[in-house]
């Protein structure tokens, strides 16, 4: 049961990444998957359990933005976090804290997060 919920949890913020990296601007260097997972993990927590969301998970969300420089860097990015969490089951909950890390982090998104997101689409 405790596998099931952290892949919810990865799966939740598979999503928010994806959406952060589609509204951010050109910057210089190509991302890893390893450094988002890095940047993300301050927020496991968070979207498990709600709460309140470390400065950590936001710092987190805030680099990533800003580390992003091409299409192809976001669309990398968010296959890597849907290759991650295939075959994960997630619920709402999860989900809308996932959601909702943007808004409580300071960060506009002009995307909604959603677990069905095509990463051919990603800007």
């Amino acid at each position: 049961m405790a596998n099931n919920n952290n892949n919810s949890v990865v799966l939740c913020i598979a999503l928010v990444c994806t959406a952060l990296l589609a509204s951010s601007a050109p910057k210089a260097k190509a991302l890893t998957c390893m450094q988002v997972v890095q940047d993300l993990m301050p927020c496991l927590s968070y979207v498990e359990y709600g709460g309140t969301v470390p400065a950590q998970c936001c710092n987190g969300i805030r680099t990533l933005v800003g580390s992003a420089s091409t299409r192809q860097d976001h669309q990398t990015v968010c296959t890597c976090l849907k290759n991650a969490v295939q075959g994960v089951s997630f619920n709402r909950n999860t989900i809308n804290l996932a959601a909702g890390l943007p808004s409580k982090c300071h960060v506009n998104l002009p995307y909604k997060i959603d677990p069905s997101v095509d990463c051919n689409r990603v800007q």
